[in-house]
């Protein structure tokens, strides 16, 4: 594809965030997606073959941005309780400069089961991933991953609703650091021998 050709391929997938956050999947049109890209609805069909296929692309796109946008974060942490906090923090920038990443998401359930499944998936290989070297670290101790990388994600998805997306404001520190607490309390191995 030609410089030009992603761009344009980018100009339409930004747009189809905006109407699909604004609209809803059932209600947003190709019509209303080329219109807010600024490009002739003919070339829409140039890059997806329909409305479901951008949306599907869409899901991808920013399930990808999200996850590389908390590696990139977590990278340089000295700790894995460190690398935690970042990934969180890293987490509700992301929903903050993508508002509509929660509307768009939970409507593919009703969509395409699979892919709001693909979605969350993705997310909690990742947690899977950075839980089992902190366990194999004794950095935490040794629980069943993917029950944590649930909660966590679900953590993180109703803080970053309940402040960030609903109160368009940062998750204030002292409700951070309760979640933190009691994350690292939950995790913690001074708890195994309890």
């Amino acid at each position: 594809m030609t410089k030009k050709g992603l761009e344009t391929r980018q100009k339409l997938l930004t747009a189809a965030e905006q109407v699909f956050g604004a609209n809803g999947y059932y209600e947003a049109s190709i019509v209303m997606i080329t219109q807010e890209a600024q490009v002739a609805q003919g070339t829409f069909y140039n890059y997806f073959s329909s409305k479901k296929a951008i949306y599907e692309e869409l899901i991808r796109k920013l399930s990808r941005g999200l996850r590389s946008q908390i590696k990139r974060e977590v990278t340089n942490a000295h700790s894995h309780e460190e690398a935690l906090r970042l990934g969180f923090q890293a987490f509700f920038r992301w929903v903050k400069e993508h508002r509509n990443l929660y509307g768009i998401v939970q409507q593919a359930v009703l969509v395409d089961e699979a892919l709001y499944r693909w979605y969350y998936d993705k997310l909690a290989s990742g947690f899977i991933k950075s839980l089992t070297a902190a366990m194999e670290e004794k950095a935490f101790r040794s629980l069943d991953k993917e029950t944590l990388a649930y909660c966590l994600m679900s953590i993180g998805q109703f803080l970053g609703m309940r402040w960030v997306y609903w109160e368009n404001q940062e998750v204030p520190v002292e409700v951070f650091e309760t979640a933190m607490s009691f994350i690292l309390q939950g995790m913690g191995k001074q708890a195994e021998n309890k």
